[in-house]
């Protein structure tokens, strides 16, 4: 009969701890911040989805007709060739295969419908990028300030924003826009200027969640040891609120991008020679009857841009905010979000108890000694009807 030793029991036993704690840390694996937001986004299936269709209209735009849209990608015609009309500028798409000789069409003057439509993505994106970086920094900048400093400052500052939001956003963009048409610069400068007309909105979110963190522990502790304000922002407070910002910058991009079509089409967005989706639907509106699909193809670039950065902006907000509980089984699905979902389990759905949606009994159980009419006093059935 073998009998162990104390150390060799000590070391089986380690050995156990160990092993158990091994299997408890592969079950239970802790997750970064940033690795904890990549799930949560990459789980957000509309915005995955969105993003692959964001990223394709992109890599579409640039490598068909290149940066400068003289056709120095794989599409070899230029936006801004002339040319002959042929078949009344049809698209060929529809009957020489997927591309053909043009695939979107021509215009009135025979310039290739395809190059024109990339190169109004390539401008509508690059305005709706300097719209939201521009009106991103300066509502930071103004909310930041006035929620930190307080006082007269605070006053100062959201008297000029109230200001701005009073008047009408696109009498203001627009007003910007003309004024952006004397300057150098082009697409940047009616970017950077539409950014001062939309900063509004950014400056009051980023005001409200500096308040909320003034007041934590860790800002207290900043400030006593003797930090400068401007390090307590930009060390403490920005980082924290960068949920609200990148989420906040995201859906203003969207924004842009309608606020740029609605510019062209009236005339005071981006200007020739160069073109943009709205502008291409502003040249054209008079052959809606005639040629509707020189309006179709910017409008569906428009809508598809639109749909897809609001999407992601969604996901993003999913994903970053650690107060959004609903997850995919509790998040309604797209058959009731149509409206295609019949009544009747519509019906069910929306009746079904809380614990039975969560995975629990389907009826709540009565504590010990209560009864639904109230606690049990030990009366029988006859004895409650004769104290009734």
């Amino acid at each position: 009969m073998s009998h162990q030793t104390p150390s060799s029991s000590n070391s089986d036993a380690r050995s156990v701890a160990e092993a158990e704690d091994e299997k408890l840390a592969s079950e239970h694996r802790s997750y970064s911040q940033g690795q904890l937001v990549r799930r949560r986004f990459l789980a957000h299936k509309p915005a995955l989805i969105s993003m692959i269709v964001l990223i394709f209209v992109v890599l579409l735009s640039i490598t068909s007709i290149g940066f400068s849209g003289q056709g120095t990608g794989w599409w070899s015609k230029s936006f801004s060739d002339t040319g002959i009309t042929v078949d009344g500028g049809r698209p060929t798409m529809f009957n020489e295969g997927l591309l053909g000789e043009h695939p979107f069409g021509q215009d009135s003057i025979g310039r290739d419908y395809f190059a024109m439509v990339m190169r109004g993505t390539q401008q509508s994106l690059l305005v709706a990028l300097g719209v939201a970086f521009a009106s991103t920094f300066l509502g930071v900048l103004v909310g930041a300030l006035a929620g930190y400093f307080r006082g007269w400052i605070e006053a100062v500052l959201m008297r000029i924003t109230d200001v701005v939001i009073v008047v009408p956003l696109l009498a203001l963009a627009a007003v910007f826009g003309a004024y952006a048409q004397n300057l150098p610069g082009g697409t940047l400068t009616l970017a950077l200027a539409l950014g001062l007309a939309t900063w509004t909105g950014t400056a009051r979110l980023v005001r409200a969640e500096i308040l909320s963190l003034r007041e934590k522990e860790y800002v207290s502790a900043a400030v006593a040891m003797g930090a400068h304000p401007a390090r307590i922002i930009l060390k403490h407070m920005l980082p924290n609120s960068i949920g609200v910002i990148v989420v906040n910058a995201t859906f203003a991009i969207a924004a842009a991008i309608l606020l740029e079509t609605t510019l062209s089409y009236l005339g005071f967005g981006v200007q020739p020679p160069e073109t943009s989706l709205g502008a291409l639907i502003q040249n054209n509106q008079n052959a809606f009857t005639t040629r509707p699909w020189l309006f179709w193809f910017p409008g569906l670039f428009i809508i598809a841009i639109a749909l897809s950065v609001n999407f992601i902006g969604d996901g993003l907000r999913d994903a970053i905010d650690p107060r959004q509980k609903r997850t995919g089984a509790s998040r309604p699905g797209w058959r009731t979000a149509f409206g295609l979902l019949g009544k009747t389990t519509a019906e069910e759905r929306a009746n079904r108890p809380v614990t039975e949606l969560s995975g629990g009994p389907s009826q709540q159980q009565m504590p010990a000694g209560m009864t639904d009419r109230g606690p049990d006093l030990g009366h029988g059935p006859t004895e409650e009807k004769r104290d009734s």
